[in-house]
Order: C-alpha cells, then sequence, then structure tokens
C-alpha cells in the first residue's frame, strides 16, 4: 500500500467513509427495528436478545404457510425458446411455400381468399403458440409440452415441403 491514498489503484472516492468501516467500535448505529446479520454481527447488535425475540418459529401462521411455487427450469425455458424458434421457421415456411404457390392456385380460388388463406397460414404457428403458453399457464408443464409438440406435428407447412426448396 502506498504512503498517499490517492497513489493506490483501487481507491475510490468515499474510501474513507466511517459507515464503511465494520470492524471499528465507532461504528454508526442501527436504526431502531433494524438487526445487524452476517459475520460480526454480535458485536454490532445495539440491543439486547432479549428485546426483538425470534418470533418467525413461534407463530404458526409462519409454519402452515406453503412455499412459493417454483418457476420454470433452465430446461423448460430453453425448451420453450427452442420451439418458438421452430414456430417461427414455421410462420416462414408457410409465408413462403404460400407465395410459391399462389401462381398454381388461381384457377381453383379468387385471389382474396387465397389472401386470406395465406394469411391465416401464416398467422396460424403465431397463435398456436401464444395460446398454448397462455392457456397452460397454471397447468403441469409436459401438458405444455404435449401441446407445444402437437402444434409443432399439425402445422408443417406442407406447401414448402411439396414446392418450395424440398420438393423441387
Amino acid at each position: 500500500m502506498n504512503a498517499r491514498a490517492d497513489d493506490d489503484a483501487l481507491s475510490w472516492s468515499g474510501d474513507d467513509d466511517p459507515t464503511l468501516d465494520v470492524g471499528s467500535e465507532g461504528a454508526p448505529t442501527l436504526p431502531p427495528g433494524f438487526t445487524a446479520v452476517g459475520r460480526g454481527s454480535e458485536a454490532r447488535s445495539d440491543t439486547p436478545a432479549t428485546e426483538h425475540p425470534d418470533t418467525s418459529a413461534s407463530t404458526p401462521s409462519a409454519v402452515a404457510e406453503d412455499p412459493p411455487a417454483p418457476g420454470a427450469g433452465n430446461a423448460a425455458l430453453i425448451t420453450v425458446g427452442v420451439l418458438g424458434g421452430v414456430y417461427l421457421l414455421y410462420a416462414i415456411g408457410w409465408l413462403v411455400g404460400g407465395l410459391r404457390l399462389q401462381g398454381r392456385a388461381q384457377y381453383l380460388i379468387a385471389d382474396a381468399m387465397f389472401q386470406g388463406s395465406l394469411w391465416l397460414a401464416v398467422l396460424a404457428p403465431a397463435l398456436w403458440f401464444g395460446s398454448v403458453l397462455l392457456m397452460t399457464r397454471s397447468i403441469r408443464s409436459w401438458v405444455r409440452f404435449a401441446w407445444l409438440a402437437a402444434g409443432v406435428v399439425l402445422l408443417l407447412p406442407w406447401p414448402f415441403v411439396m414446392i418450395g426448396a424440398v420438393g423441387q
């Protein structure tokens, strides 16, 4: 350590703040209602332990409360993200396949009907993904993944598969 504090490489303004000194006797006291925790908290305790008894273990409501429900795990979040990417690719596949099919389908249906069905087909994967996530919020995760897997099978962009890059 250098003789001057300004020469130290890791010195910051406010390093001489007296509240940062945990081990000194002149450390500030805690406001009423706060309790020091952690290493050295016994030395910082301003009130005796009998004044603030531990009431969390003795109250029946603290014991009877249910623990918070765990959120989705990392694997579940990654799987939902991958399936969301698959649904995005499906929407792109429906768009590309439908636009390539447009010239061949004009003799079967009117152009307005084709445009409406094309955009419904493009929106179908996003609608399926969003509705499954919305409707299975409070259901077990395997049910959510079963519905997402069913959508992967049912919403396969057949125009892209048959006429697109694969079918040529």
